[in-house]
């Protein structure tokens, strides 16, 4: 499967693709994964906020993550809203979403480790792109979450 990968900085962000991103975001954390709870957090369009959108034909969105900036209370860069359509899942489109995320952090915040809340049954996938768990797990909004975190190269 062929993705087309955009680097989407907060200010450039049009309304259709927020629209689109907030609906993918709103199948499957709200609907999908019946988890209640108020998707849009402010975060979005905050100075130094990056949308990574994977579009795959003319089908949407396939796969999206949020990148957000170093601020005065998260030193390091964060990756979260980790999607994957359900039309693409099981064919490594979420592996080559967060490498593609690994190398935006690297190219936005150079030699900076990088940090996410992943839900816990993704603590092995995480693993594997070297993120190691800092803290016990959590609930978040009724689902399991490990805050984990990947060393500057």
């Amino acid at each position: 499967m062929t993705v087309a990968w955009s680097d989407i900085p907060s200010g450039c962000l049009d309304a259709r693709t927020l629209y689109a991103v907030l609906a993918l975001r709103s199948a499957v954390f709200v609907v999908e994964q019946g988890c209640a709870y108020q998707d849009p957090d402010g975060l979005d369009l905050l100075d130094g906020t990056r949308h990574l959108i994977g579009t795959s034909g003319g089908d949407g969105i396939a796969a999206y993550a949020r990148l957000l900036a170093p601020d005065a209370n998260h030193p390091t860069p964060r990756i979260g809203r980790v999607i994957v359509s359900d039309r693409v899942r099981g064919q490594q489109v979420g592996r080559r979403l967060m490498e593609r995320a690994l190398v935006c952090c690297e190219e936005h915040w150079p030699g900076q480790a990088v940090e996410l809340g992943g839900q816990a049954h993704l603590t092995g996938f995480y693993g594997s792109l070297g993120f190691r768990a800092v803290g016990e797990p959590y609930d978040e909004d009724g689902i399991r979450h490990v805050w984990m975190r990947r060393e500057a190269a």
